[in-house]
């Protein structure tokens, strides 16, 4: 082939590399805008998991609380008083009068 002929080839096969080229990296850039669009969503949701998990850890120390509370004689007593309405032998109910 003469000098001639292999600049032509080279010249009708470089628009088409270019496309290729072009189209890929707009292919690219595309993918990594859904890519950080859908890494910025997670770490909202992350986020917020982190938020409900340390509110229902409180909410699990409240509820040790309580049921350390509930196994003392104090509330046993309260509950016995308030719900059945026993008292000591020794104690005296009084209650007001309705009007």
């Amino acid at each position: 082939m003469s000098r001639r002929q292999k600049k032509r080839r080279v010249k009708k096969g470089s628009p088409v590399i270019v496309f290729v080229v072009i189209c890929f990296c707009a292919l690219m850039g595309m993918r990594t805008a859904s890519l950080y669009k859908e890494s910025r969503e997670l770490s909202k949701k992350q986020e917020a998991l982190a938020a409900r998990m340390e509110s229902e850890e409180k909410r699990k120390e409240d509820l040790e609380e309580l049921e350390k509370y509930m196994k003392t004689k104090k509330y046993m007593e309260e509950v016995a008083k308030s719900k059945l309405g026993l008292v000591y032998p020794n104690e005296i109910l009084i209650q007001p009068e309705n009007k």
